[in-house]
C-alpha cells in the first residue's frame, strides 16, 4: 500500500450499512436500502455482499472492529422476534455478526501495516456505519501464524487469501478431520501431508526427513504418494509378530472379554507369557530377571505352549483342563489362519528381530509409511492398530529428550472410529487403551495424532476431546453435526451452521491450529500437480461402457479372494 494514503480512512465504496443494535459481541445491522446488487467492486477484486461467514468492518476512530456475518434475515422478522410491530418497508434487510478482534493501520517509514488482535475492547454504537472488508486488511487478519506454518488452502470469500496452519499446533497437539462419505476427506489429508512434505523446500530447509505412518484401512492413499512405504498384510511387507503384543492384547487375542472363565484364563495367559519371554531372555543379551511380561522379547509359540501344559496350576483331570485346551485350541486356529501370517510367523529364536521391526515405522526411508489394513480380519484389527500406536509410543517414550526433539512422529488413523469407538467391543478394548494414552500423552513424547473420521459421534469421546484442532468438512447426519457442534471449542456463532451445506473440499477449521477460526477451500491437489488417493467414486456411466467382464476375469478374482491376497502368481 502506498505511503501517502492512509488506510484508517473509510471506503465509501464499500460501505453496506448502518449498526442498528450491540448485545456485548453480537451486533445487528440494517443493509443500506439503496442496494440493488449483490457484489462490490474495489481495486478490480469483488466482494460479495452479507455472505454467510464472511468478515465487516466497523470504524472506531483509529480502530477497527471486525466481526463474522452469522445470519442473514428480514428486517420485519427481526421486529417481530423482538415483539415490536413492523415499521420497516418489506424489503429492508439485516445481517447479524459476531465481533471477534480489532486492529489499527501503523505506518513504519516504509509501509502501512494492520496490528490485528483477538479478542474486542471497543465497542460499537448504533448508527455506526458497516464496511466491507478489504482483501489488504484481511490478509493481515488471517495472516500467517507466528511459528512454522503450512499452507492449507484459501479462506472462503476473501478473494483468495491463503489460509495457513501452525504446523506444531496442528501435529504436536492433535487434530481431528470430519466430515461425510464424500465430503473430501481423503483429498484433505493428503493435502495437509503433501504440505508437511512441501514445507522444508518452501522454508529452505538444508534438512527435511518427516515421519509419518498412515493407518489406512481402505488402501486409499498409496496413490497419493507414489515413493511410500507400503506395509501391507497380504504382501509380507507388514510384520507385528506376537512376541510384539503385551499382555493386554495377547489376552485380548487369545480369550477376549466374552469368556466366563477369563479371569483364570488371563492368569494362566500371563504366567506362561512371562515364562516364555524369560526363556529367550539370554538369546536377546538381556537377564531374565530383568523382563516383565510386557517387554518386547521374542519368544517362541512352541515354549508358550509347552508352559501353558506344565503350569503347576494345571487340574490333571482331563474334565478339569477346559480353561488351559480353550487357550490352546485358540493358539492352533490363529496358528492356521492364512489372514494372520504377519501376525503368527514363528520367531527362530536366534537373532533379536526388534530394531527390524520398529524400522517398519520409524527410520531414514520415505517419509510416508503408509499401513494397508484393509486385508486384516475384524477380529484383529483393534489388535493390530493397538500393536502399532503402542509401539511408536513406545519407542518415544524410552528416547531422550534430544532424541524426541530430532525425530518426532505424526500418526494418522483413518476411520478412527473403527479402531477406536465409543462402544465398549472387546476386540478394540487393547487399541482404544493404545490410542487413548497416545492422545492424552502424546505431545510431551513427541508423536502427534491426526483422528479422521466420517462418523464423530462414535469416536471414542475421551480420544477425540484430546484434539486441539478441528478441520470439520460437510456432515448431513444430524447426531454427527450435533455432537461436532458440542465439542468444538473458540468457535464463533453461525460457524458450524453451515455444515451440512458446504461444497467439497470446503471445512471449517478452529482451534490453536487455525490463526483464526473460518471457513476455507482445501488446497487442490490437482491443480497442484499433486497426486490424488485413491478414494474417487467410481463412474457408472463411464463403467457400464466398457465390456463385461469375462469368465477368465472373474476366475482370478476368485483365486484372489481365495487366498485372501492381491498378488497372486501366474495370472
Amino acid at each position: 500500500m502506498k505511503a501517502n494514503r492512509n488506510p484508517n480512512e473509510p471506503i465509501s465504496n464499500l460501505e453496506i450499512g448502518a449498526v442498528i443494535e450491540v448485545d456485548g459481541t453480537h451486533i445487528v445491522a440494517e443493509l443500506d436500502p439503496k442496494i440493488t446488487e449483490l457484489t462490490r467492486v474495489y481495486g478490480g477484486i469483488i466482494y460479495p455482499i452479507g455472505q454467510f461467514g464472511s468478515i465487516i468492518k466497523i470504524h472506531f476512530g483509529a480502530r477497527l472492529i471486525f466481526g463474522y456475518v452469522g445470519r442473514l434475515r428480514m428486517k420485519s422478522e427481526y421486529e417481530r422476534e423482538k415483539g415490536l410491530t413492523p415499521e420497516s418497508g418489506g424489503t429492508a434487510r439485516i445481517i447479524e455478526a459476531d465481533l471477534f478482534g480489532e486492529g489499527e493501520w501503523t505506518f513504519d517509514n516504509t509501509e502501512w501495516k494492520l496490528d490485528f488482535e483477538r479478542g474486542v475492547t471497543t465497542f460499537p454504537l448504533p448508527q455506526q456505519k458497516v464496511y466491507l472488508t478489504p482483501r489488504t486488511e484481511l490478509g493481515f487478519i488471517y495472516g500467517e501464524g507466528t511459528g512454522p506454518t503450512i499452507l492449507l488452502g484459501e479462506h472462503v470469500g476473501s478473494g483468495g487469501t491463503p489460509c495457513y496452519a501452525e504446523m506444531n499446533d496442528l501435529l504436536g497437539k492433535h487434530t481431528a478431520i470430519l466430515g461425510s462419505t464424500g465430503a473430501g476427506k481423503s483429498g484433505t489429508v493428503a493435502a495437509f501431508l503433501h504440505s508437511i512434505l512441501d514445507r522444508g523446500k518452501d522454508a529452505n530447509h538444508s534438512k527435511w526427513h518427516p515421519q509419518i505412518v498412515v493407518l489406512d484401512p481402505h488402501n486409499e492413499y498409496g496413490t497419493a504418494f507414489p515413493n511410500h512405504v507400503r506395509l501391507c498384510t497380504d504382501e509380507d511387507s507388514l510384520r507385528l509378530p506376537y512376541w510384539l503384543l503385551n499382555l493386554q492384547e495377547t489376552i485380548g487375542l487369545l480369550i477376549g472379554k466374552t469368556e466366563f472363565v477369563a479371569t483364570s484364563q488371563a492368569n494362566i495367559v500371563k504366567t506362561a507369557l512371562l515364562a516364555a519371554r524369560r526363556d529367550a531372555a539370554q538369546t536377546v543379551s538381556l537377564k531374565a530377571e530383568k523382563i516383565n511380561v510386557d517387554s518386547p522379547v521374542p519368544y517362541t509359540i512352541d515354549r508358550f505352549i509347552h508352559h501353558i501344559k506344565n503350569s503347576t496350576d494345571m487340574p490333571t483331570q482331563a474334565s478339569k483342563q477346559d480353561s488351559w485346551n480353550s487357550i490352546l485350541n485358540k493358539m492352533e486356529v490363529l496358528k492356521n489362519d492364512s489372514r494372520l501370517a504377519f501376525m503368527m510367523k514363528e520367531w527362530d529364536g536366534t537373532a533379536d528381530p526388534l530394531l527390524s521391526i520398529v524400522k517398519q515405522f520409524i527410520g531414514d526411508s520415505d517419509p510416508i509409511r503408509i499401513v494397508d489394513l484393509s486385508g486384516v480380519p475384524n477380529e484383529v484389527a483393534g489388535a493390530t492398530s493397538s500393536a502399532i500406536a503402542r509401539t511408536l509410543f513406545s519407542v518415544k517414550l524410552w528416547q531422550t529428550r534430544e532424541e524426541r526433539e530430532s525425530n518426532p512422529v505424526l500418526l494418522v488413523c483413518e476411520e478412527a472410529h473403527r479402531y477406536v469407538p465409543n462402544r465398549g467391543e472387546a476386540q478394540y478394548e487393547a487399541a482404544q487403551d493404545a490410542i487413548r494414552r497416545l492422545a492424552k500423552e502424546g505431545r510431551k513424547y513427541g508423536i502427534g495424532l491426526m483422528l479422521v473420521s466420517q462418523r464423530p459421534s462414535e469416536v471414542e469421546a475421551t480420544v477425540l476431546s484430546q484434539c486441539n484442532s478441528w478441520i470439520v468438512l460437510r456432515i448431513t447426519n444430524d447426531s454427527d453435526r450435533s455432537h461436532v457442534q458440542g465439542i468444538l471449542p473458540d468457535s464463533l456463532s453461525g460457524l458450524t451452521k453451515v455444515l451440512s451445506g458446504l461444497r467439497r473440499r470446503e471445512a471449517i477449521f478452529v482451534g490453536q491450529a487455525a490463526v483464526l477460526p473460518s471457513r476455507i477451500l482445501i488446497r487442490d491437489l490437482v491443480e497442484d500437480g499433486k497426486p490424488l488417493p485413491r478414494s474417487q467414486d467410481i463412474d457408472f456411466d463411464n463403467g457400464w461402457q466398457s465390456d463385461p467382464i469375462t469368465d477368465q476375469r472373474l476366475a482370478q478374482v476368485g483365486k484372489r479372494w481365495r487366498l485372501q491376497s492381491r498378488q497372486v502368481k501366474n495370472e
